[in-house]
């Protein structure tokens, strides 16, 4: 599978991690969070999760209030939440 806006997929035939990245990058902030196929099932299940990580993710940043240019950090929290959560 390729790679999707926000999505980066990560197949290394030497290394033990096989799965999807999301990475979103808002005012300065960056959110990261693995989406592991081992832990999921499959390629096509991590993928899945990560998209809906992804959704709600946005969602949240994108409605965010700023402070400066930057997120709140109430909206940061709130955010590593969501991806400790999922």
């Amino acid at each position: 599978m390729e790679s999707r806006k926000n999505l980066t997929r990560f197949t290394y035939e030497t290394a033990a991690f096989e799965g999807w990245r999301l990475c979103v990058s808002r005012a300065g902030t960056t959110f990261t969070k693995y989406f592991s196929d081992k832990r999921y099932g499959s390629e096509k299940k991590a993928l899945t999760a990560a998209e809906k990580v992804k959704t709600k993710l946005l969602k949240v940043v994108d409605q965010a209030r700023r402070v400066n240019g930057k997120l709140s950090k109430s909206t940061i929290e709130r955010v590593e939440q969501l991806l400790k959560d999922s």
